[in-house]
């Protein structure tokens, strides 16, 4: 999918949007686009998240890849795709839920914890690593799972991610990062929003040029 490798390229940034509700997704989605986002994921668990899928999607799907969160049967992938969802993200990981991502075409970022979670993952042809809770896995842990990984093997780190914490995991090994709270809350205001999306955008940059 080249809008995937794309949007890797330029900002493997992962804006996680828990809570968003249709009412304000295009707003959301708008400010993260335009301080550079290209990778959105609406939990869920999120009020009418398959809406705000669709909504993004249909706005923005030509420059950005949006998708789920907290998928977590083969089930609910369908009903994502079916809403112009590319993205299956998952705290777990279940190969079924992997084997239909695939099966339609979308790219699959299982939660995984273990060397055996993380090659078992990338078995049954996981896009991306999802290391989570983040604050269980240290940096030091991120750089001896890097060494024993392939070398093409995407990692994300997700969970208390914040501008100060990147740096440390990105030079353990990290590619990407899944932001949460730090990012999104569904009480800040669009121009809070806008803000944060700013701040760690220009802090990945320059973290990537050193």
């Amino acid at each position: 999918m080249k809008a995937w490798n794309d949007a890797l390229a330029d900002n493997p940034l992962i804006a996680i949007l828990r809570g968003l509700t249709p009412e304000t997704a295009l707003d959301v989605a708008g400010v993260l686009v335009e301080a550079g986002f290209r990778i959105i994921e609406v939990p869920l668990n999120s009020p009418e998240p398959l809406v705000s899928i669709s909504k993004i999607a249909e706005m923005f799907g030509d420059r950005i890849v949006v998708g789920a969160g907290t998928v977590l049967s083969a089930d609910r992938v369908e009903a994502v795709v079916d809403a112009g969802g590319t993205l299956i993200v998952a705290p777990n990981m279940k190969p079924d839920v992997g084997d239909k991502t695939i099966e339609l075409g979308g790219k699959w970022c299982p939660g995984v914890f273990s060397p055996t979670e993380a090659f078992g993952a990338l078995e049954h042809g996981a896009s991306v690593l999802k290391f989570f809770p983040a604050e269980m896995v240290p940096p030091k842990a991120i750089s001896a799972m890097r060494a024993v990984l392939p070398r093409d093997a995407i990692i994300a780190v997700v969970g208390g991610i914040t501008p100060e914490t990147m740096a440390a995991y990105y030079k353990a090994g990290s590619d990407s990062f899944g932001l949460g709270s730090a990012l999104y809350k569904p009480d800040y205001s669009v121009e809070e929003i806008a803000r944060r999306a700013k701040t760690f955008v220009e802090t990945f940059r320059k973290m990537v040029e050193k």
